[in-house]
């Protein structure tokens, strides 16, 4: 069994690096400050390391959420797991949100359409689908590095013009201020790049460590306990086929019993018949009676004999 807290762990040494560095900087802040506000002639520096921190911190959010998130998803594998040993209530005590909630009803409700359970399907889909999770963290990692780069070019072009002024004009003092300012500023945004790309970096390579563990879990749970449970096998096939056989003859004895009745109907409808044509003599005699019994009264025949 693969082990868990994996998530959780994470979050205990962010929590540890950021109190560690935040100690630090309040260590060493007469020189963090002459880095990064001594000889700042503009709000170019100040602008640049603004914009790598807000980047950075933007993806540290995401990166915490994530962690939270997937401590919660390995909590959900753990508790199914442990339901399914006990015999209760699978989802008892399970996030109806999870991957693994998700994945039991996906199971579930194939089962119950006697669809075919394709596992590489789902654990492709599953694989995509958390891919796209993680879309804000790659681009942060990977656009990091490139700010501090930015940040050089354009501390370095400052410090290129007031050389150039330099040039032009060796008792420009003001000159030499932009060529210090451009180099102090070079400096800091490099620095403030390097170390944002490798706090973010070790922490986004554990959340990439921390989602494939939760993959293969879902995926190991999946193959090792649920399909068992789901997937029909060949007793089961050899059951249903059974199921079957008994449901035909059922059939067979209803369409027997069926025949059966439509045969008692046909003997009762000849029998009305019967009646209906010894009804229908009955009252042609009586018709008869009737026409002699008039003839007789009205003297027809006496008539017809003068």
């Amino acid at each position: 069994m693969l082990e868990s807290g994996h998530a959780k762990r994470t979050l205990i040494q962010l929590g540890i690096l950021t109190i560690a560095a935040l100690l630090i900087a309040a260590w060493q802040h007469e020189v963090l400050g002459a880095i990064y506000w001594s000889n700042q002639r503009t709000h170019v520096g100040l602008a640049i390391n603004g914009g790598i921190v807000a980047l950075f911190l933007a993806g540290m959010a995401q990166l915490v959420r994530l962690f939270v998130r997937y401590d919660d998803e390995e909590r959900a594998v753990g508790a199914l797991k442990a339901n399914i040993h006990a015999a209760r209530d699978i989802e008892s005590g399970v996030w109806r949100g999870s991957l693994m909630a998700q994945r039991y009803r996906v199971l579930e409700e194939m089962s119950r359409q006697r669809a075919p359970i394709n596992q590489s399907a789902l654990a492709a889909t599953l694989v995509a689908t958390e891919a796209s999770c993680i879309s804000l963290p790659k681009f942060v990692h990977n656009i990091l590095i490139l700010t501090g780069v930015f940040g050089t070019i354009v501390s370095l072009s400052i410090a290129l013009l007031g050389a150039s002024d330099m040039i032009g004009a060796t008792a420009n003092v003001g000159s030499l201020g932009a060529v210090i300012h451009g180099m102090s500023t070079a400096l800091s945004t490099t620095m403030t790049a390097i170390l944002a790309y490798l706090f973010f970096g070790y922490f986004y390579l554990r959340l990439i460590d921390v989602q494939a563990q939760i993959i293969s879990r879902i995926e190991e749970l999946t193959t090792t306990t649920l399909l068992p449970r789901f997937q029909p096998g060949p007793e089961s096939a050899g059951e249903e086929f059974a199921d079957i056989i008994r449901a035909a003859a059922a059939l067979m004895k209803r369409l027997e019993a069926s025949q059966h009745e439509y045969a008692e109907v046909a003997i009762d409808l000849r029998a009305l018949i019967r009646t209906y044509q010894a009804e229908l003599k009955h009252s042609s005699n009586r018709l008869d009676d009737i026409a002699r019994l008039l003839r007789v009264g009205f003297r027809l025949n006496e008539r017809n004999r003068e």
